[in-house]
């Protein structure tokens, strides 16, 4: 295993169950939805036609009377608190279940000429199942531009009875957010705000949990949609930007196994990179794309595969990222300095689509030193001028302070192993490295392996952390 593991399962429910409650700096983008919660009532959602409303546990419960033909003919509506700005990207997301399936359509119009002036009109297919639903759109021309979200439920030969969450509606900034997102709900983060008397939560949370860490998305999550959307959103509320692996790829960690899994199948693969990406929608986002999928791909001849399936499934990912998130930072992965050689690694990545992406990441969960990482993706680089144009690169430098451990076998020297350190914090430069990420989360462990023998892969461990902290000693 050469790179993080699928995320612990806690998180996993906690993403896809909760809203993120994040302090907003005065620079936060502004929520447009009043009271999407749903705390306490329902104002300022309105009834209209043939449903009536109720606050029930916090959500909105809509009851369509009687069966009405029309899709308007039984809605509910909330005005936005600020007038859309026309020709600009916005996103509407919410949760919604009913007791009927049914396709119902949600808009965002505007209230002066509601039927003709619809910025978004999009058709939902609900289901029994509570579903996360998260939808760009830039915001129509009109001379009056104060708008109302709503959502129309007639249509659907029957009565059905729907219930609402977590509704919101922002506008994606202009200028893209140079602040990254610190997660508080991190595995770090989270084991230090549950563990206060631990005399490892201090250290843990100011020098792991406090840091701006990547978030790992794969199959894990039984509601996709709903833990990118929840965590972009977070970070977008703050002004920040959301820093995402997609680790999903059949196949996954060929070489090693412990972080094995990975969708089912190429058809598999691109609904999940889609659903991904859409997610994600206009808003701006850094993700680094499948660590190892390219250097690890050779790996697959073991289980009987073709490797070039592998290169074609990153081409395509590549193509859905720049084509469904056009605002996210896309960088595929090189592996790192000790594996593939540059000359190998260049041609490589060409075939897997490196040109949809602004660049590559190295290191990713490894320990090389960033002088090392370094020399490797200038080398890279320099190769990929003669063919794809330069291309900006990205360094995990997360435990990688003490540089590689040498003194075992190869599984020892990157699972896990002893005395490894904390790198250089996450930072955007001005040369080299476009940025000096914590891809790897500190603490999360490579897998049942080196001195985190007994920790599973993606779990963390807060003696693993404290290792980092201190060195190993």
């Amino acid at each position: 295993m050469r790179s993080l593991a699928s995320r612990a399962a806690a998180l996993a429910a906690v993403l896809t169950t909760a809203t993120l409650l994040v302090p907003h700096p005065a620079s936060a983008a502004a929520q447009l939805v009043a009271n999407g919660t749903f705390t306490g009532s329902t104002a300022p959602w309105a009834a209209l036609g043939q449903s009536t409303i109720a606050v029930e546990d916090d959500r909105m419960r809509v009851e369509v009377k009687n069966v009405v033909a029309n899709p308007w003919d039984a809605m509910v509506a909330a005005p936005a608190t600020a007038a859309l700005n026309p020709g600009k990207s916005y996103t509407l997301s919410f949760d919604a279940h009913s007791t009927v399936a049914f396709t119902a359509k949600a808009t965002v119009q505007y209230t002066a000429t509601p039927s003709s002036n619809q910025s978004l009109a999009t058709d939902v297919r609900l289901t029994s199942s509570s579903k996360r639903y998260s939808i760009p759109f830039t915001a129509a021309q009109a001379s009056a531009t104060a708008a109302e979200v709503t959502f129309q439920l007639g249509g659907s030969g029957a009565k059905p009875v729907v219930r609402f969450d977590n509704v919101s509606l922002m506008e994606t900034q202009t200028t893209r957010p140079t602040g990254l997102y610190v997660n508080p709900l991190s595995n770090p983060a989270r084991w230090a705000a549950e563990h206060v008397n631990d005399p490892a939560a201090t250290p843990i949370r100011d020098n792991i949990g406090n840091k701006p860490i990547f978030e790992w998305f794969g199959g894990w999550f039984t509601d996709l949609t709903k833990a990118v959307d929840t965590y972009v959103g977070a970070a977008q509320a703050q002004d920040r930007l959301p820093m995402l692996v997609a680790y999903n790829i059949p196949n996954r960690d060929a070489c090693a196994g412990h972080s094995g899994g990975g969708a089912g199948d190429a058809a598999g693969y691109h609904a999940w990179i889609t659903e991904f990406a859409k997610a994600i929608g206009s808003r701006h986002a850094v993700v680094v794309l499948e660590p190892d999928g390219v250097a690890a791909a050779g790996c697959v001849t073991r289980i009987g595969k073709d490797p070039e399936d592998q290169y074609r499934m990153l081409l395509d990912a590549t193509q859905v990222l720049r084509a469904e998130a056009p605002n996210a930072w896309v960088y595929l992965d090189a592996g790192n300095a000790t594996w593939i050689p540059a000359a190998q690694m260049a041609p490589l990545l060409v075939k897997s689509g490196i040109a949809n992406a602004r660049g590559f990441s190295v290191n990713v969960s490894n320990y090389i030193t960033t002088a090392d990482s370094q020399a490797y993706a200038v080398a890279v680089d320099g190769l990929l001028r003669t063919t794809v144009g330069a291309k900006t690169y990205v360094i995990d430098t997360s435990r990688n302070g003490n540089g590689p451990y040498v003194d075992g076998t190869p599984e020892d020297n990157w699972c896990n192993p002893p005395e490894r350190r904390l790198g250089a914090s996450p930072v955007r430069q001005t040369s080299g490295a476009e940025y000096l990420f914590w891809v790897k989360v500190p603490g999360d462990s490579d897998g049942p392996c080196g001195i985190g023998a007994d920790v599973p892969a993606g779990s963390f461990s807060p003696d693993l952390a404290m290792s980092l902290i201190n060195g190993g000693s």
